[in-house]
């Protein structure tokens, strides 16, 4: 989670900096655009995240002290995959040009943008064998509750994009972005997991073998997740094919879902990859109850923390987004991302809990089931999300993505309640409502306080509002659920 801290400052840092250098325009909505290709190469090759199976392989051969029998599994699996994500990532490059059109609706209309997107996107595209190598390398420190390299990888990748831009722009364009996101996956992703890896004592050995047992296992619990679909993946997808009839759409709901998540990537995706090894652990000790009680505890726990930090996001939102003004990117521009935000950020404590949820299915070996859970309910979005964009224009597809996330949580905590994973009963209902308590009069003690506080105007004053409100909120937050009892904070200060 410091990590992840460290990496959503810079995450921000390059975000200012794009809408300084781009605005919200051709060159930023083609540069978006670019990645949707890429991201799903590598989510119906390797299931978006080829770590989620391979720690339940690894972790077996770790418990039954088989050492080497893992490092072979491992070897197979990553050799194997890489010719199929090679092969692959060629056709994807040869298509292209047809994928930009077919996925963004407004790009038809205008050349230069699908032009200019193509080329982004058969730069990025070669970035994905590096995920995909460092996935398999992280899997085996995750099993051995190694994050540390895990742990630098978001840092170094957003680092290459902003120098990709600082070094290139001038020669490059916009371009110089698609440039910085290939070193960062290579240096970041590839190489710095590779060498955790290999420091643990790794023997890796390249085999390619589509019929060794160890591929065939993990290609079971994979192919679920291959041939299913997620709304977490397909909501950007159906965003942006919207969001291109407008000119610089792709960039205010962009920009919107970033900045929302830079929170969120500090509170989920952190606390779902150390769980998972956690989870499996307990599953395969046949520890069931402790399993339940876990993944309950660890929702209760996410969604409090989510639900106060959404009620900051939301009152402070004018000033967090004036922040990101400047350059190319206007107060207009600031002010439309503004509304956006603040109606995502209402989904924040969803967001968080999705992913520990999902890992619940997946540390018991069921990807079966979130797969097709995820395949139904982005089927059932499609005409939500074209319904709502054709009423409300980008507000709709705000509301829309709000409206799917919650389905396809509910839809995954009442799945594991039934099938006796992780009973609902387990949920700490009382610590959900003090901190729902919490999050609301936080809400209105900062809401109040701003209209005190300098209004919307330049970034130091800009810095003033938010700096004084924040304390305000803690304040309110803490307050509140120390005066009603809640063990959270205690929870929160004794972990380093």
């Amino acid at each position: 989670m410091l990590s992840t801290v460290l990496s959503g400052v810079l995450a921000l840092v390059r975000i200012k900096y794009i809408n300084f250098l781009f605005g919200a325009g051709i060159a930023q909505d083609a540069y978006r655009a670019a990645f949707k290709l890429p991201d799903l190469l590598a989510y119906f090759l390797i299931g978006g995240a080829a770590s989620i199976s391979l720690i339940t392989v690894l972790n077996r051969y770790r418990e039954a002290g088989d050492e080497e029998g893992g490092d072979r599994a491992l070897s197979v699996i990553l050799t194997t995959m890489l010719v199929v994500l090679g092969v692959g990532v060629l056709l994807a490059e040869i298509f292209a040009p047809q994928y930009v059109l077919l996925a963004n609706k407004g790009f038809r209309d205008d050349p230069l943008k699908a032009a200019l997107c193509t080329t982004m996107t058969r730069l990025i595209l070669p970035a994905q064998l590096f995920l995909f190598i460092g996935s398999v390398m992280s899997s085996r420190l995750q099993v051995r509750k190694i994050f540390l390299y895990q742990a630098f990888t978001p840092l170094i990748y957003n680092a290459g994009i902003i120098l990709g831009a600082v070094f290139l722009h001038r020669q490059l364009g916009v371009t110089s972005l698609a440039v910085g996101v290939l070193a960062g996956m290579f240096i970041g992703s590839a190489v710095l997991n590779t060498i955790g890896a290999l420091r643990t004592g790794l023997r890796y050995h390249p085999i390619v073998n589509f019929r060794d047992p160890a591929f065939i296992e993990w290609f079971k619990l994979s192919l679920p997740l291959m041939i299913g679909v997620s709304l977490v993946m397909f909501d950007g997808i159906f965003l942006n094919y919207y969001a291109s009839l407008r000119n610089g759409g792709i960039t205010l709901i962009g920009n919107a879902k970033d900045l929302f998540n830079a929170p969120f990537n500090v509170i989920g995706p952190a606390a779902g990859a150390a769980s998972l090894p956690f989870f499996a652990s307990l599953f395969q000790q046949h520890r069931l109850h402790d399993f339940s009680t876990t993944v309950g505890r660890s929702v209760s726990r996410l969604f409090s923390v989510g639900m106060i930090v959404s009620a900051w996001m939301i009152a402070l939102a004018p000033w967090l987004m004036d922040l990101f003004r400047g350059g190319r990117f206007n107060r207009t521009d600031a002010a439309a991302t503004t509304h956006l935000f603040v109606i995502l950020a209402i989904t924040l404590a969803i967001w968080s809990v999705q992913g520990i949820y999902a890992r619940a299915f997946y540390a018991a070996s069921d990807t079966r089931t979130p797969a097709i859970t995820g395949t139904v309910i982005t089927l059932l979005s499609i005409p939500v999300y074209a319904a709502l964009f054709h009423t409300l224009d980008l507000t709709g597809l705000a509301i829309a993505s709000d409206i799917g996330i919650f389905a396809q949580t509910a839809s995954l905590a009442i799945l594991l309640h039934r099938k006796k994973l992780a009973s609902l009963t387990h949920l700490e209902y009382s610590e959900l409502g003090r901190s729902l308590l919490a999050a609301l009069i936080a809400y209105g003690a900062t809401a109040a306080a701003t209209r005190f506080l300098p209004p919307v105007s330049t970034h130091p004053k800009d810095a003033v509002t938010i700096a004084a409100a924040s304390i305000i909120w803690a304040a309110a937050a803490g307050l509140t659920l120390v005066a009603t009892g809640s063990k959270l904070p205690k929870r929160i200060l004794r972990r380093k």
